[in-house]
């Protein structure tokens, strides 16, 4: 039986078969901040102008707008033209050169069937060194006395209205955290809890002494207590945030359009922090259990937030829209009348008299995949979209989209893994058609039929994910085996192993 799945499984890969490795363009802005002896198997980044699939700076408008892959899948020109190829859809992974990516990560992905021009989809695999800006008992700019960080990152960037922010993402979200991280470097590698301020002068006392600010018959209580966790979910939280900003200040200059979706990963001292702003989606598979690591943000799931925001502040709502949501459209023979709905307190349905504003669009409406805020965009959380507007309106929709990822830690020292336990990331094309359920049973039989040190394994696995939400090609589109429609998005999987030896320190 397991040789006959590992059969199929090679069957299905055989005739893709691998690119040559094209070179990669060298990291200037990772100059100056390379760990004194990475790994051999830990990918490079590419410059800061450069596309995630080719070697040459992107400085024009052309090089940007054109079709461009994860660096680390290393197609040639065929290569990128058969990954662009949205008939044939063939699934694309990193060749089998013996320099894998590291944790021996698997990953693969495949372009839609024609929903976009391009594969919007881009991804990142890094090993990040972080040098320490700052010593704690030092001045501002004085270099760390101790030694750095390294932290493991991976990121799926779901694009959409154009791929341009995603691939920016892609190249430069991790750089954002690395620079975040680095005033925190000698206070994560100390067991004392953070201090609550940071000196400015030489010799200044490493925190504020609340009675240099508050009387001795102040009500305050005392402080509150900081973990060095929180401070690497602020860490990660404020550099979604400057990259949000940086894609809003370049977004004319440098081609960035559209926004998207981000899935982000890192692991750090032992623990692995996982960060979503979209509707990507993670799930830890651990000795057949399925642990979720993050939640889809769409109008339906933060109706709320989205109706408190039009509460306080009605003018981004024009006189089109209403804040309100209604079971269906107010018609205005309707008026007077009395119908259900909720506002941003309730979770409920309660009756209210219908009148002339209640005729407006509601702000958040449809069901599901056809959830739209203002009639427009599916998600409310990710990166970019500062040019999206109201069809035929000049009403803008960012207000409500939300750059803010929510971050989830799962501590690995807490339990002994297997190689069979992993952390499997999908952006919405695999969890469109695949549940978690259904993912982890491809788990289990594909890791299954490889030896626990194979180290295909973790690539196998990515691409069964892949081919099993695709489908094959039937006179009707793409199918599944139970004859539903396979995903015509684009899909992009990571596997990441928790156990089993080299797969981390």
């Amino acid at each position: 039986m397991l040789n006959r799945v590992r059969s199929a499984v090679a069957h299905l890969v055989s005739s893709w078969g691998a690119p040559p490795p094209r070179p990669r363009s060298p990291d200037r802005l990772h100059a100056t901040s390379t760990p004194p002896a990475a790994p051999p198997e830990a990918p490079k980044s590419p410059p800061a102008g450069a596309g995630s699939g080719s070697g040459a700076p992107a400085k024009t408008t052309e090089a940007r707008a054109s079709f461009s892959r994860p660096t680390f899948l290393q197609l040639s020109p065929g290569g990128l033209r058969r990954a662009d190829d949205h008939a044939g859809r063939a699934v694309q992974s990193p060749p089998d050169t013996g320099r894998r990516l590291p944790w021996r990560t698997g990953y693969a992905e495949v372009i839609n069937a024609g929903k976009s021009r391009h594969n919007e989809d881009q991804a990142c695999c890094e090993l990040v060194y972080v040098e320490g800006r700052r010593s704690v008992a030092g001045a501002p700019g004085e270099p760390s006395r101790g030694q750095g960080l390294c932290f493991y990152y991976w990121g799926l960037f779901d694009g959409h209205a154009g791929g341009g922010a995603a691939e920016v993402a892609s190249r430069l979200l991790h750089r954002h955290i690395r620079e975040q991280l680095r005033d925190l470097v000698e206070i994560l590698q100390d067991p004392t809890p953070p201090p609550l301020c940071l000196p400015s002068t030489p010799g200044a006392p490493g925190s504020c002494d609340p009675s240099h600010v508050v009387g001795p018959q102040s009500c305050w209580p005392s402080q509150k207590e900081v973990t060095h966790e929180s401070l690497v979910v602020g860490a990660i939280e404020n550099a979604f945030q400057l990259m949000d900003e940086q894609m809003a200040q370049e977004r004319h200059g440098h081609q960035v359009e559209g926004g998207c979706c981000a899935l982000v990963v890192i692991y750090l001292l032992g623990k692995v922090y996982v960060a979503n702003a979209g509707d990507s989606r993670a799930i830890i598979v651990r000795n057949g259990e399925i642990i979720p690591m993050s939640r889809e943000f769409t109008p339906e799931t933060e109706r709320q937030r989205l109706q408190l925001l039009g509460f306080l502040k009605p003018e981004l709502l024009g006189n089109e829209f209403t804040h309100l949501e209604f079971p269906r459209r107010v018609q205005p023979k309707e008026l007077g009348q009395r119908m259900l709905y909720r506002d941003h307190n309730m979770t409920g349905w309660a009756y209210k008299k219908i009148e002339l504003e209640d005729l407006r669009f509601p702000l958040v409406c449809g069901e599901g995949k056809k959830a739209r805020v203002m009639a427009t965009i599916g998600v409310t959380r990710g990166l970019g979209d500062h040019s999206l507007k109201v069809c035929s309106s000049s009403l803008p929709i960012k207000p409500f989209l939300s750059c803010f990822p929510e971050v989830r830690v799962y501590d690995l020292t807490q339990y002994e893994h297997c190689p069979d336990d992993v952390l499997v990331l999908g952006t919405d094309g695999l969890w469109d058609v695949t549940s978690d359920c259904e993912v982890a049973a491809t788990v289990d039989m594909v890791l299954s039929a490889y030896e626990p040190n194979d180290p295909n394994r973790y690539t196998a696995l990515a691409q069964a994910l892949v081919l099993g939400a695709r489908g094959t090609p039937r006179d009707r589109g793409w199918r599944l085996p139970n004859n539903k429609l396979g995903s015509g998005d684009d899909i992009s999987v990571f596997v990441i192993p928790l156990g089993g030896p080299g797969s981390y320190s």
